[in-house]
């Protein structure tokens, strides 16, 4: 049996270690933005304004991660037979262009990968266009998508 919560597990430290740096950074902008080299010498000078911009992108960051967080953390865990159509929390392994992989559908996440025993496992967001391509779809189904440019095909081989 796969342990899911492990895979949440791996990918929550992770984005806790986002939130780290990501709050480090934010701090770090909002302190150039208020330090006294950052204030205007004239009228054209923008350094304040600019930091302040930084700031905020990297503040909107730090709040963006801490609810994807808040997400992953009590996202619900459901098991998944050849008959159940995949939803939120399923492993999936594929065959995309005659190769291997598996993916886990999350609520938050998306883009990152983590390990179990078995190998590498992708995560997979319901936004993103695979994860809105593989909803409702069963084993033995196939479909292509377009991803960066390049058409893709998958084969959903199975589902826990």
């Amino acid at each position: 049996m796969v342990d899911k919560a492990g895979l949440v597990a791996d990918a929550l430290e992770q984005l806790r270690a986002l939130l780290d740096e990501l709050t480090r950074a934010a701090n770090s902008a909002r302190e150039g933005a208020v330090h006294e080299e950052a204030k205007p010498e004239n009228d054209k000078d923008t350094r304040a304004l600019e930091q302040s911009y930084l700031a905020r992108g990297q503040a909107l960051r730090v709040v963006e991660t801490e609810a994807a967080v808040g997400r992953l953390r009590f996202m619900e865990l459901h098991d998944f037979d050849e008959a159940t159509p995949i939803a939120l929390s399923a492993l999936i392994r594929v065959e995309v262009d005659e190769k291997p992989a598996r993916l886990f559908l999350v609520n938050a996440g998306g883009g990152l990968k983590v390990k179990d025993a078995e190998g590498e496992v992708q995560l997979v967001s319901l936004e993103a266009p695979l994860g809105q391509a593989l909803i409702g779809k069963q084993v033995g189904e196939a479909f292509e998508l377009r991803i960066a440019g390049a058409l893709r095909e998958y084969e959903i081989l199975e589902v826990q």
